[in-house]
C-alpha cells in the first residue's frame, strides 16, 4: 500500500503507532529495555520516511554540526542546573532521576554511546521535528505546529509516570523544537540531540542532590 493512501490521515497514523512503541517501551516489563527502545526508535524513524515529504538527507555541514554542538552544551547547561535546583525544591526528584537512570544505564558506555549517538538521537529527531512538527507547522503555523509537537513529545511520556522524565521531554522538546522551527534544517538538531544525550545519560549524567 503506498504512503499516498493515507493521505491526511498519515501523522495520525504515525502518532497512534509511536504512543503503542513508547508504551511497550517504557511500562510492559517484558524485554530488554534498550532493545525494545532502540527498535521502536527505529520504527519511527522508518514510519517518518515512508509518509514524510522531506525525504532527502540532512546536510551536516561545518555550520550545522557546530550549531548542534552549541545548543547540546547550552542544553545540558539547562538541564544540569534544573537538576540542581529540582533535587531541592521537589521532595520527589531525586527518586524519579534515579530511576530513570536505572532503567538507562544497563549496557557498557561504549555500548550506551553508540546506541544514543547513532540510533535514538537521530531517529527521534527524524520523526518528531522532521515529520510531526513539520507536518504540524505545515498545518497549524509555525508557532502552533511547534507547540503541539512539543506537548505530543512530552505527553508520550507520560506512560512512565515519571514526572521528571515528562518534564525533561517537555524542555528538550520545546528546545529542538525551536531550533527545528528557526531554518527546517534537522542535521543541526539531529547533533544535538545525539550529543546532548551522550552526555546527560552516558559520559556526565545529571543527577539531581541525594540521587
Amino acid at each position: 500500500m503506498k504512503a499516498k493512501s493515507f493521505a491526511g490521515y498519515d501523522i495520525f497514523l504515525a502518532v497512534g503507532i509511536a504512543a503503542l512503541l513508547w508504551f511497550f517501551s517504557f511500562s510492559v516489563n517484558y524485554g530488554q529495555f534498550w532493545i525494545k527502545i532502540i527498535l521502536s526508535a527505529l520504527c519511527l524513524a522508518g514510519l517518518a520516511l515512508w509518509f514524510g515529504s522531506r525525504k532527502r538527507f540532512p546536510n551536516f555541514d561545518a555550520n550545522a554540526i557546530m550549531l548542534g554542538a552549541a545548543s547540546a552544551a547550552i542544553l545540558y547547561l539547562i538541564f544540569w542546573i534544573g537538576g540542581k535546583t529540582s533535587g531541592m525544591i521537589l521532595p520527589f526528584a531525586s527518586q524519579q532521576v534515579s530511576g530513570i537512570y536505572a532503567k538507562v544505564l544497563g549496557p557498557p558506555t561504549w555500548m550506551l554511546v553508540l546506541f544514543l549517538f547513532f540510533i535514538t538521537g537521530p531517529c527521534e529527531e527524524v520523526f518528531w521535528r522532521g515529520y510531526v512538527q513539520d507536518k504540524l507547522m505545515n498545518r497549524l503555523g509555525s508557532w502552533r505546529g511547534w507547540a503541539a509537537a512539543t506537548l505530543l513529545y512530552a505527553g508520550f511520556h507520560l506512560v512512565t509516570f515519571n514526572f521528571m522524565l515528562i518534564a525533561a521531554a517537555g524542555v528538550a522538546g520545546a528546545f529542538w523544537g525551536l531550533m527545528y522551527m528557526q531554518n527546517r534544517r534537522l542535521a543541526p538538531a539531529i547533533v544535538s540531540h545525539s550529543l546532548w544525550s551522550v552526555f546527560a545519560f552516558a559520559i556526565i549524567p545529571i543527577m539531581t542532590p541525594g540521587a
